[in-house]
C-alpha cells in the first residue's frame, strides 16, 4: 500500500487552477515549499504559461519542458523538495551553496531522468540513500558539504555510468571502501575530510582507470600509496594530504605521466625526495609540506615547469636549484622552516609573476634577488631567521603589489630605499634584528595600509616623521633599539587603533604631546632610555586597557600623577628620572619600590626612595639605647609564645599547602602569594577556578589560578592537563578555541542552560540538533552574519576532540584574518594555486606569521 501511495503522490497531476502548464504547477509547488528570504524565485508567476523564462528553469527547445532546474546560492532552505522529481524531463538539478536541510529521502531515485545531481554546500544530514543508484541515467553525484552520517552505502558499487562522486566534508564514518572500484567510468572521487575509520588506502582503488581526480585528503589513512595506483594513468590531480601515510615518497608517481597536481602534505613521510621527476611534464603543483624528509631538493624536480612549491616543515639541506627560477609559472613557493642554505637563485622571479616566497627560518645568506617583483605581482615576501646580508633591492620600493613583508633577523644593512617605507598596499613591516641605518623616510605616508610597522634593533636615525601620524591603521609602531632622536611627535597621538607603542632605547628628546588619551586602544607603551622631559601627562591615567606603562630612565620632572592608579597594570617603571612629591597610595608598596627607584625627588616611606635626614648625634643614641631596650624586653616576652606556637604554625602551612600546586619551577615561595588571593585582585575566571594578579616581593607580577573544588566529572579536563603537566599547544588551541566559542555565543564555559555540558559540549551538540543560528549571541549585528559563522567554524576546528586535528596558532590567526576580510560566499573556496575543487582546512595554506 506505502509504495502505491508514494507512486500516487509523485505522478498523479495538479489540477490546473491557471493558465500556467502543469510543470509550472509542480515548480509552484516547490516554491511553497522552500523558503525563500532573498526572494530568488520571485519571478516564478503562477499567470505565465510555462516556467521556461523563470529564474534558474532551461526548457527543451524543441518539447518545452523542464530540462534543468539551476539555483546556486539562492538562499533557499528547507526539506528537499520531492516535487521535482515530476518532472519528467529533468536531466539537471543543481541547488549547490543553498541550506537544503533535513536528510535526503530515498524518494529522489524517481528523479530518473537526472544526468546531474548537485547538492552540495547544504545543511543535509543522516545516512546517504542506498536508492540512489536506481536513477540509471546520473552521471555527477555531488553532496560535498553537508552533515551525511553513516557509512558509504554498499550499493553505490552498482553505479555503472557515475563519472563524477563528490561525498567530501561530510561527518561518513566506515572505510574508504573497496567496493568502489566498480565504478569504472569513474573520473572524479571526492571522499576527503570524513571521519572515516583508521584504514589503509583500498588498492582495488587502482582499477579506477578513467579516473583523473582522487581526493582522499584528510580521511584517517595510513600505510603506503598502493603499487595497483601506477595504473591510474589518467590522473591529473592525487591529492593525500592531511593523513598518517608513511614511508618515502612512491616512485610509482613518476609512472603516472598526466599527474598536474600532488599533494602530500602533513601526513610523515621520510627519506630523501627520490629522483626521476623528468617524467612529469604536466606537473604543476607539488606539496610535499610538514612531512620528515630530508636531504636536498631535486635539481630535476626543480626543472619542471611548476607553478607552485611547498616543502616547508622538513628537514632538507642544501641549495635551492637555479633551475628553479627559470619556471615560466611559478607564482608561489614556500620552504620555511629547514635547514636549507646558499643564495637564492638570482634570476628568481624574472621570468614568472612571483607572488608569494616564504624561505623563512632556514641559513640562506647572500643579497636579496633584486627581479622578485620583475612582473608585478609580488604580495608576500617572507625571509625571516636566515642571514642575508646586502641592501634592499631598489627594485622592491616599486613593488606595488606587496601585502606582507617580513626580514627579520637577517644581516641586512644599508639604508631601505625610500620608496619601499611607502608601499600603499603592505599591512605589515618587519624589518627588526639587522644593521639597517639612515632616516625613516617621509614617503612613508603612502603606506596607508600598514597596521604592524617592526624596525628595532636595527641602526636608524634621525627624528621621527610627522608623517606617520597619518597611518590611521596602524596597530603597533616598534622602533627601539635604534639612534632616533629629535621629539616625540605630536601626529602621533592621531592613530587611534595603536595598541603598541615601543620607542624605547633611542634618543628621543621633549614631552609627551598633549592628547595622548585619544590612543584608547593603547595598550602597551615603552619610552623608556630616552631623553624625554617635562611632566608625566594625567591623560595617561585615561588610557582604560593600558596594562604595560614604562617611562623609566628619561627625565621627567613633576609629580607622578594620581590618576595613574585607574590603571589595571601589569607593568609600571618610572625609575630614573626626575620626578618628586609622592607615590599614588595604590603604588606605595614595597612591592613597586623599584618602579621608582633613582628618583632623588620622591618622599614617601618606602626604603630607599627618600634621602636620609641630618640630625642630632645625642638624640641619635638615645632613641637607639630606648629600642634596644624596649627590645630586649619584647624579646623575652614573645620567645615563649614564639616557640609554643611553631608547631602550630608548621601544621597550618602544611595544610594550606597541600591545596596549592606549581605546575612548573619558580623562583618564589608558594607563601608569598597568599596575601594576594582577594576578591580585588581576580583579574579573570573560567570553568575551573579564578585567577588573581599578584605581586611578588622583587616586584615580579604573576598570574595565579585557584582551582574550584569541584567534582571529578566537572573538573576533570582541567585543557588533567595541570596535573599530568601536560599542557601544550594544542592544548592553549583548545582553550583559545572556547574563548572564540564565549565570544561568539555570549555564554559563559559553564552555565545552567547546559545542564552537565560544557559550552564546547553544548555548541556541538546544538548545531548538530537546531543549526548555527540558535548559538549565535543575538546582540551580535546580523549584517556580519557571515562572517561571525566563520568565526565560529574557527573556534569548532580548535576544540576538535582529538589534538592532532586543532590547526596551529598561526593558522588560526591566519582564518582570523581572512574571515574579517572575505565576504564572499560560504561555499568552500580552491586551495590558491591548487586543483581542488574543495576545500575545508588545508594546512598547506600555512606560512610563516
Amino acid at each position: 500500500m506505502l509504495p502505491l501511495l508514494l507512486f500516487l503522490f509523485l505522478y498523479l497531476p495538479i489540477p490546473p487552477t491557471s493558465s500556467l502548464n502543469q510543470e509550472g504547477l509542480y515548480l509552484q509547488q516547490v516554491k511553497l515549499s522552500l523558503s525563500d528570504p532573498s526572494a530568488s524565485l520571485s519571478d516564478w508567476n503562477p499567470r505565465h504559461d510555462t516556467p521556461c523564462n523563470w529564474t534558474g528553469i532551461t526548457c527543451d527547445p524543441l518539447t518545452h519542458s523542464v530540462s534543468s532546474v539551476i539555483l546556486p546560492s539562492a538562499s533557499l532552505s528547507g526539506p528537499f523538495p520531492a516535487f521535482f522529481c515530476r518532472l519528467p524531463s529533468l536531466s539537471a538539478l543543481s541547488l549547490p551553496n543553498n541550506s537544503i536541510n533535513s536528510s535526503l529521502p530515498p524518494s529522489v531515485s524517481a528523479c530518473r531522468s537526472l544526468t546531474l545531481l548537485d547538492l552540495s554546500e547544504n545543511l543535509l544530514a543522516g545516512p546517504i540513500p542506498r536508492t540512489l543508484p536506481n536513477m540509471p541515467n546520473l552521471k555527477h553525484l555531488n553532496l560535498n558539504g553537508n552533515s551525511l552520517t553513516g557509512e558509504i552505502p554498499e550499493s553505490f558499487g552498482s553505479f555503472r555510468g557515475l563519472e563524477t562522486l563528490g561525498l567530501a566534508g561530510n561527518l561518513l564514518t566506515g572505510t574508504v571502501p573497496g567496493f568502489l572500484s566498480n565504478l569504472t567510468s569513474l573520473k572524479l572521487l571526492h571522499l576527503a575530510y570524513n571521519p572515516f575509520r583508521p584504514g589503509r588506502l583500498a588498492p582495488e582503488l587502482g582499477n579506477l582507470s578513467n579516473l583523473e581526480t582522487l581526493w582522499v585528503s584528510q580521511c584517517n589513512l595510513w600505510g603506503q600509496i598502493p603499487e595497483t595506483f601506477s595504473r591510474l594513468s589518467r590522473l591529473t590531480n592525487l591529492d593525500v594530504s592531511n593523513n598518517r601515510l608513511n614511508g618515502s615518497i612512491p616512485t610509482l608517481i613518476f609512472r603516472l605521466t598526466s599527474l598536474v597536481q600532488i599533494e602530500l602534505f602533513n601526513n610523515s613521510f621520510t627519506g630523501e625526495i627520490p629522483a626521476g621527476w623528468s617524467n612529469l611534464t604536466a606537473l604543476r603543483n607539488f606539496d610535499a609540506s610538514m612531512n620528515r624528509l630530508v636531504g636536498a631538493i631535486p635539481d630535476e624536480l626543480c626543472e619542471l615547469p611548476l607553478a607552485s612549491l611547498f616543502l616547508y616543515e622538513n628537514e632538507l639541506e642544501g641549495v635551492l636549484p637555479d633551475s628553479i627560477a627559470r619556471s615560466p609559472n611559478l607564482f608561489e613557493m614556500k620552504l620555511f622552516t629547514n635547514r636549507l642554505t646558499g643564495s637564492l637563485p638570482t634570476d628568481l622571479g624574472k621570468n614568472s609573476p612571483l607572488q608569494i616566497l616564504d624561505v623563512s627560518e632556514n641559513q640562506f645568506s647572500g643579497k636579496i634577488p633584486p627581479n622578485l617583483c620583475e612582473k608585478g605581482a609580488l604580495v608576500e615576501l617572507l625571509l625571516i631567521y636566515n642571514t642575508f646580508s646586502g641592501e634592499i633591492p631598489v627594485s622592491l620600493g616599486q613593488c606595488w603589489s606587496l601585502s606582507r613583508v617580513r626580514m627579520r633577523s637577517n644581516r641586512l644593512s644599508s639604508e631601505v630605499p625610500a620608496g619601499f617605507w611607502g608601499l600603499p598596499h603592505v599591512s605589515l613591516l618587519d624589518l627588526r634584528e639587522n644593521l639597517f641605518s639612515g632616516n625613516i623616510s617621509h614617503m612613508i605616508s603612502g603606506a596607508f595600509n600598514l597596521s604592524t610597522l617592526s624596525i628595532s634593533q636595527n641602526r636608524f636615525s634621525g627624528s621621527i616623521p610627522n608623517e606617520i601620524g597619518s597611518l590611521r591603521n596602524l596597530i603597533e609602531f616598534s622602533a627601539s633599539g635604534n639612534k632616533l632622536s629629535g621629539p616625540f611627535p605630536d601626529t602621533l597621538v592621531h592613530l587611534g587603533l595603536l595598541q603598541k607603542l615601543d620607542l624605547s632605547k633611542n634618543e628621543l628628546s621633549g614631552r609627551i604631546p598633549t592628547g595622548i588619551k585619544s590612543l584608547v586602544q593603547l595598550n602597551e607603551l615603552n619610552l623608556a632610555d630616552n631623553r624625554l622631559s617635562g611632566e608625566i601627562p594625567d591623560e595617561i591615567g585615561s588610557l582604560s586597557v593600558l596594562n604595560y606603562l614604562d617611562l623609566s630612565e628619561n627625565f621627567f620632572s613633576g609629580n607622578i600623577p594620581l590618576t595613574l592608579q585607574n590603571l589595571k597594570l601589569n607593568t609600571l617603571n618610572l625609575s630614573s628620572n626626575d620626578l618628586t612629591g609622592g607615590i599614588p597610595p595604590n603604588y606605595a608598596k614595597e612591592v613597586y619600590r623599584d618602579s621608582f627607584v633613582g628618583n632623588p625627588g620622591l618622599c614617601d616611606d618606602l626604603v630607599g626612595l627618600c634621602a636620609k635626614k641630618s640630625g642630632d648625634k645625642s638624640h641619635f643614641w638615645i632613641l637607639v639605647s630606648m629600642f634596644m631596650l624596649a627590645g630586649i624586653v619584647f624579646v623575652i616576652g614573645v620567645v615563649w609564645f614564639v616557640l609554643k606556637c611553631r608547631n602550630l604554625k608548621k601544621a597550618k602551612k602544611a595544610e594550606i599547602m597541600s591545596k596549592w600546586r606549581s605546575f612548573h619551577k619558580l623562583g618564589f615561595s608558594e607563601f608569598e602569594i597568599l596575601d594576594c588571593l582577594s576578591e580585588d585582585n581576580i583579574i579573570g575566571s573560567g570553568a575551573s577556578g579564578k585567577v588573581y594578579k599578584a605581586v611578588l616581593s622583587n616586584g615580579e607580577v604573576v598570574a595565579v589560578k585557584k582551582l574550584y573544588a569541584r567534582s571529578n566529572t566537572d573538573g576533570a579536563n582541567s585543557a588533567k592537563y595541570a596535573y599530568t603537566l601536560r599542557v601544550n599547544e594544542k592544548s592553549d588551541i583548545y582553550s583559545f578555541g572556547v574563548v572564540i566559542l564565549e565570544l561568539v555565543t555570549g555564554r559563559r564555559p559553564i552555565d545552567q542552560d547546559f545542564g552537565e555540558k560544557d559550552l564546547a559540549a553544548w555548541v556541538s551538540t546544538t548545531l548538530e540538533s537546531k543549526g548555527r543560528d540558535q548559538v549565535l549571541d543575538p546582540h551580535l549585528d546580523s549584517t556580519y552574519q557571515e562572517q561571525i559563522f566563520r568565526v565560529l567554524d574557527i573556534g569548532l576546528l580548535c576544540i576538535s576532540p582529538l589534538p592532532i586535528n586543532r590547526p596551529s596558532m598561526r593558522r588560526v590567526v591566519k582564518l582570523l584574518q581572512e574571515a574579517r576580510a572575505d565576504n564572499g560566499p560560504k561555499t568552500a573556496t580552491n586551495k590558491d594555486g591548487k586543483l581542488s575543487p574543495y576545500y575545508c582546512e588545508d594546512g598547506s595554506d600555512q606560512g610563516s606569521v
